[in-house]
């Protein structure tokens, strides 16, 4: 079966094609995302057409906005690199995340020096010229630098995304929307939503309750676009713990009093951070799977990704 479809700067695969005819080998990349992941491999710089090795390019800023020029010279790839952007742009509406190269003026999505038109650094909050462009065409899909992916919970979250959104994309969006989908789609996230913000958890549930009152598309729009908002931001402590003690209330009948002693303890070990989380989440998961309730089987806060990628060992 084919894994999910990201995309991926070409040099974090091990493909030498950065100016100095080097790479960036992400193991982490090629040896553990790529068993569940089908990467799709793009180096913005050699595609537009400047070959390896190359001219080193940063960005500079002129009274007529960016540009990207040589670090050494003024030859002007701005409109190479545009018309690449332009060409490829319209092919990546089937990807459900892209992992980028960071400190490129091309891949990186942030904290970008800009040069002034002497090329002297003038500010340091740019973003790659490609980065921008995917940003601004797909914003529900999740983004990150491969070097944040090295912090756990940035790493849990990032995949977290991907998953969710490859389920929208595939059960709900376009042709597949309907009532129906978009509700089983929020019973199947309700958990991790309400783990990631209870806010916008408790605006979303109304706004599936009159499906009638508006074109569904319109709707459906309003609330993936605040569903992904709910997703990137990350979920403390305490907020898995109230995730899991309301489902726990869903377990009541299938747990004895000694094992759900032992299930508070140990939430309340992870709340207290001496376990990870995946120590209470087993024990929930173990609870289900003795006598299943058929509401929590659906739930994508139990499996939200395979097990073998061991996220949650480590938040």
């Amino acid at each position: 079966m084919s894994g999910i479809p990201v995309g991926i700067s070409t040099c974090l695969l091990g493909r030498e094609v950065r100016h100095d005819g080097g790479h960036k080998h992400s193991r982490y990349c090629t040896q553990v995302l790529s068993k569940h992941l089908e990467f799709r491999s793009i180096c913005p710089e050699l595609e537009a057409g400047l070959g390896v090795p190359r001219p080193a390019i940063h960005l500079r800023e002129y009274s007529d906005g960016l540009r990207l020029i040589e670090t050494r010279g003024t030859a002007d790839h701005t409109d190479a690199m545009q018309g690449f952007i332009d060409q490829i742009m319209p092919t990546l509406a089937d990807l459900r995340g892209y992992i980028l190269m960071a400190k490129s003026p091309s891949c990186g999505m942030e904290r970008i020096k800009v040069h002034n038109e002497n090329g002297q650094v003038a500010r340091r909050d740019g973003r790659g010229m490609f980065a921008g462009a995917l940003l601004k065409a797909y914003p529900l899909m999740p983004v990150e630098e491969e070097g944040r992916l090295n912090d756990d919970m940035l790493r849990e979250n990032f995949i977290e995304r991907i998953f969710a959104y490859d389920d929208w994309m595939q059960n709900v969006a376009g042709d597949n929307l309907s009532a129906r989908a978009l509700i089983e789609f929020h019973t199947r996230h309700k958990f991790q939503l309400l783990a990631h913000s209870e806010s916008i958890y408790r605006q979303l549930g109304p706004m599936l309750g009159d499906l009638k009152s508006e074109p569904l598309e319109n709707i459906s729009n309003r609330y993936i676009n605040q569903f992904m908002e709910a997703m990137s931001q990350k979920v403390s402590r305490g907020s898995h713990m109230n995730a899991m003690q309301h489902l726990m209330g869903y377990l009541r009948d299938s747990m004895g009093d000694e094992d759900r002693k032992v299930l508070r303890e140990q939430i309340e070990a992870y709340r207290r951070g001496e376990v990870p989380l995946v120590v209470p989440m087993t024990l929930l998961r173990m609870a289900q799977r003795r006598e299943p309730v058929n509401y929590l089987r659906a739930q994508q806060y139990l499996t939200p990704y395979p097990d073998e990628l061991g996220l949650r060992n480590n938040v």
